[in-house]
């Protein structure tokens, strides 16, 4: 017994020994064919023998730096990069060397949201994406770097992901979000840098889902469908509990130093828009503060129009999604360094997951581009309502941010307006454009009091400033109303 005792206690010795002399282990993102954010102090962390010095040698300037590993074997530095080039190498040693290869610097986004980000090249079954072949057969290039976050619900926050770095190439492309990459490309394409996305999104994923815990307020969860991590570490809803995602594909992507943020998600929470701007605004701002980089730019996709009576059975309430497009245009206005993309003109009524992957990429990177790159000579906002006066029966709209006036889809006036008066019942009405004006008319309102432009679950936008398209707006503030489907 004495002898199998002490052969026990070897063997406990040994193993110990060997956790003590962990090589050298980094999150999945930390790899080769990575991309860092240039002109920064780009972090880098991983694990390595506990109290051990860390060395990173980097490839660009020869320059080493050092760090001592904690009692748990954990690491943090920051190095300082150049401007875009490449490849370098990048060598991390605790007195055994691992060698990341091909690495870039360049330009770094982080996209989420949930399906029409998530959505690659490739479509979804029966779901295709426009021009999806020839973007694909055109896509090798080197410099734009791809990085997909395998999905993975938690209850606990999580330290690594699983997923590697791309070169975009066809085979890579079409399984690559098609809304980050046509992003990514008119990025390359434009600043003439390499380009690094990761993207990290989940289809049906709600917002809250994405939230730390600390964020969410009670008010925001009287209307939450989805339950909330069980105690028992049990997830209900994979993509929709509440912080689940932010645990599992986000939080360990917090810190990896970037330039910005796109984000395309909303669909999930049509059903109870009135809190998102509240939502959306403390999840950037949480976000911000966790990847301690300031107000970093924060870009998104309106939600575009789609016909959500398809849902709903004969009987049941139809859910108006104008509201949410309304609420994230209202959330434009509440968040630092942000800008909208919109796509009213973008949609499918019969199909949530609309073709147009290019639009919704290139009007992000236009936002990207004007707002964050100062490129001039381009624009990324369309006008917005401003007020409007009633004379005689007829509504005249004014707008902000309307240099240029507003113009219809070939001709000038809509065919998506109404108009209600006292008894709050909206009819079609006739509008017409002049000049800087909207007027809007309907002879069964001979007194209007309001006035809705695409206002409804499906849309096809017909109102531009200079070919982006007007977000759908009302001038009430009546209650939300919904239909019976018939």
């Amino acid at each position: 017994m004495k002898w199998i005792n002490m052969l026990m206690a070897l063997v406990v010795f040994q193993f110990t020994a060997v956790q003590l002399r962990a090589d050298i282990k980094l999150p999945a993102f930390f790899a080769d064919n990575m991309v860092l954010q240039q002109k920064a102090n780009a972090n880098l962390w991983g694990w390595a023998s506990p109290k051990k010095q860390v060395s990173v040698k980097t490839g660009w300037n020869g320059k080493t730096y050092t760090t001592t590993a904690d009692a748990a074997g954990k690491w943090k530095m920051a190095v300082e990069t150049p401007s875009a080039g490449g490849p370098y190498d990048i060598v991390i040693s605790d007195g055994k060397a691992l060698t990341l290869k091909n690495i870039l610097i360049g330009e770094v986004w982080v996209c989420s949201g949930q399906s029409n980000m998530e959505m690659p090249m490739k479509g979804f079954k029966m779901q295709p994406v426009e021009g999806a072949n020839m973007a694909a057969a055109y896509s090798k290039n080197p410099n734009i770097r791809l990085f997909t976050v395998a999905r993975n619900s938690q209850t606990t926050p999580q330290d690594t992901v699983k997923g590697k770095w791309q070169e975009a190439c066809a085979e890579s492309v079409r399984e690559f979000s098609a809304t980050a990459y046509y992003f990514g490309r008119m990025l390359n394409e434009v600043l003439d840098v390499p380009v690094g996305l990761i993207v990290a999104a989940w289809g049906g994923s709600a917002c809250e889902a994405w939230m730390n815990p600390e964020w969410i307020k009670d008010e925001w969860m009287k209307n939450y469908k989805y339950p909330i991590p069980a105690k028992d570490g049990k997830i209900p809803s994979e993509n929709r509990t509440a912080t689940v995602l932010y645990n599992g594909m986000l939080h360990p992507l917090i810190g990896y130093t970037m330039k910005g943020v796109i984000w395309y998600q909303g669909e999930d929470n049509y059903d109870r828009s009135s809190t998102y701007a509240d939502q959306l605004s403390t999840m950037v701002k949480g976000w911000r503060s966790e990847w301690g980089q300031g107000e970093f730019p924060f870009y998104y996709c309106q939600i575009a129009p789609y016909d959500y009576s398809l849902l709903f059975k004969k009987g049941e309430e139809v859910i108006n999604s104008a509201y949410l497009r309304e609420q994230q245009a209202k959330a434009e206005f509440m968040i630092p360094n942000c800008g909208m993309a919109v796509l009213m003109d973008a949609g499918l009524e019969s199909c949530i997951h609309p073709r147009q992957k290019s639009v919704a990429g290139e009007r992000l990177c236009l936002q990207a581009l004007c707002k964050t790159y100062g490129v001039k000579g381009l624009v990324c906002d369309p006008p917005i309502y401003k007020s409007m006066e009633v004379k005689n029966d007829t509504v005249i709209i004014t707008f902000d941010r309307n240099k240029m006036w507003p113009a219809g889809k070939g001709v000038f006036e809509s065919k998506n307006f109404k108009v209600a008066g006292e008894d709050r019942v909206f009819y079609p009405a006739k509008a017409w454009i002049v000049q800087k004006h909207v007027y809007v008319k309907s002879e069964k309102v001979p007194h209007p009091v309001a006035v809705r432009y695409a206002f409804e679950n499906w849309a096809d936008g017909d109102l531009f400033g200079e070919e982006i398209p007007v977000s759908s707006f009302r001038s009430d503030n009546w209650p939300e109303t919904r239909t019976i489907k018939e």
